[in-house]
């Protein structure tokens, strides 16, 4: 063994006797401490034979014991209550105070209000309506008549006597049952404001009538309009008597044409106003337009005392049943008092698709017959309805 070896050994030695003495003092000490803490005399205390015990034992009797220290002033304030932990999920869901949407249930659309059931969806009036920019969204019906019969057939589509160049020398051979389709559909593409209530609308529409029976002449296409729209929406949330509220003011750039050349070309530009009242389930637009003359010639003169100088759109949702009423007015009385009317009829069927009635009768079912009158009916589907 070296000698640091024997020296690591002493210390050890020597430790471990310590610890062994405070071991086996402290059961010795157990009956001291609890003398000194209940002794009531002098003589009491000068019996106990732990130094330490002894001298804890008289300095009690005489007072002599150190006072608690007062409580500081943080223990005697009242507790404060510690509020419980958000979780996570909880927290990041609290709306922030300036956030516009605080006031909301939740600030963003969803796959329900995509087709929209109220003009705020339909329209992304309020932030929680929000969908993104650019997304493609219902605008008027899309749907397919296979059968769509008129009264009268414009064999000879002439505008009038101050436009000669635009009417047709040879009648036209066509049927008076044809196929009528048209697609619709809108895109936000900015928003003004924070609340998503001020927003700019582009628009398409396109309307064909197809003489998909008439073998005689090769199954032509008669008639498509094109109708692409600029629109501004605000939301507006007035509340009217008899239950009403106003949803909606919209202003729109309008341009629908034909696209064909002379003698069929027919075209307008309009102004379109709007204000749109809601109420349950019914909904009422007012839609006065103005028309944009071209600097050039016209087409399709006093096209407004035909087609109209605005119109009234009445939707009425009875479940999965929708009616609308079209009817449209020249605002003018005597012989150039005209308008059209149509009322049309979406029934469920299955799923999305829905069985679809159309009735017209009036002037300018399509620009090719803006200043033709006739009745016509359509039957058929659609997958989306005026709402």
């Amino acid at each position: 063994m070296t000698w640091a070896t024997a020296v690591l050994a002493a210390l050890i030695a020597a430790w471990s006797d310590d610890a062994a003495a405070q071991v086996a003092a402290l059961p010795a000490q157990a009956p001291a401490l609890t003398a000194a803490a209940t002794a009531k005399t002098p003589a009491e205390c000068a019996a106990i034979v732990d130094n330490e015990a002894r001298l804890a034992c008289y300095d009690r009797l005489h007072g002599r014991a150190p006072d608690a220290a007062p409580p500081s002033a943080a223990a005697q304030a009242p507790p404060v209550p510690v509020p419980a932990a958000l979780p996570v999920a909880a927290a990041a869901s609290v709306p922030r105070v300036d956030d516009p949407c605080s006031r909301l249930p939740e600030a963003s659309g969803n796959a329900r209000n995509y087709l929209g059931s109220t003009l705020s969806e339909r329209w992304e009036l309020s932030c929680r309506d929000q969908l993104p920019r650019f997304l493609p969204r219902p605008y008027k019906p899309v749907y397919l008549l296979p059968v769509s019969w008129t009264s009268r057939s414009n064999r000879s589509p002439a505008p009038s006597s101050e436009t000669p160049d635009n009417g047709l020398v040879q009648a036209l051979d066509l049927d008076k049952n044809e196929a009528k389709f048209q697609i619709s559909l809108k895109s936000k593409i900015w928003s003004l404001d924070d609340h998503g209530s001020l927003s700019v609308w582009g628009a398409y529409t396109q309307s064909s009538r197809w003489q998909v029976y008439n073998g005689r002449v090769s199954r032509p296409f008669r008639e498509t309009n094109y109708e692409p729209e600029l629109i501004v929406t605000h939301g507006a949330d007035v509340a009217l008597p008899f239950g009403w509220k106003a949803s909606m003011v919209g202003l729109s750039l309008n341009h629908q044409s034909n696209g064909r050349a002379a003698p069929l070309s027919r075209s307008w530009n309009r102004l379109i106003g709007e204000i749109s009242l809601e109420r349950g389930e019914t909904t009422v637009s007012l839609r006065p337009w103005w028309r944009i003359l071209n600097s050039g010639s016209d087409d399709n003169p006093r096209i407004q005392d035909y087609v109209g100088r605005g119109e009234v759109l009445v939707t009425q949702k009875l479940g999965r049943h929708v009616l609308a009423l079209t009817a449209r007015h020249s605002l003018r009385f005597g012989d150039r008092s005209r308008g059209s009317a149509q009322l049309e009829w979406a029934f469920p069927i299955g799923g999305g698709l829905h069985g679809y009635l159309q009735l017209f009768s009036g002037y300018g079912e399509s620009l090719i017959d803006y200043n033709f009158r006739e009745s016509r009916v359509g039957l058929g589907v659609s997958v989306i309805e005026w709402r």
